[in-house]
């Protein structure tokens, strides 16, 4: 089963349709199982709401019904993730990006992400891995 976790700014490129490269596209054509993290909703929310992604604002109201049409699968925060994000060795601050690593972790895969700072992470025996 070829399952992956998408990084916030991934999901928004397969709404947006504007910068997703071929490759990326492809892999979740392919892939049996999509999930994200449900931090990814703040995190959308939020920056269109203090005006950092306006590009996202026609989509910020419907984001978990587009999951659903999507066939894709909101992974909640739970207390474990969230105790993962907050303990990780990790110099990255972001802490978006620090709740998806978690949840990539916890899930036990693979992160879609354009961002490499998460190849940070690849030293640990549980990471696995970024897809770009």
């Amino acid at each position: 089963m070829t399952a992956y976790l998408l990084d916030t700014h991934i999901w928004s490129w397969s709404l947006l349709r504007n910068f997703l490269p071929a490759k990326i596209s492809d892999l979740l054509d392919a892939a049996d199982a999509i999930s994200l993290s449900s931090i990814s909703f703040y995190e959308i929310r939020q920056k269109v709401r203090i005006g950092k992604w306006p590009e996202m604002e026609p989509y910020a109201e419907g984001l978990m019904n587009i999951v659903a049409i999507q066939g894709a699968t909101a992974i909640a925060i739970t207390p474990e993730i969230s105790d993962l994000a907050g303990a990780l060795d990790w110099t990255h601050r972001d802490p978006f990006d620090r709740m998806i690593a978690a949840t990539s972790i916890s899930l036990k895969i693979p992160l879609i992400s354009a961002d490499a700072s998460f190849d940070d992470l690849a030293d640990r025996k549980d990471w696995p891995g970024r897809v770009w």
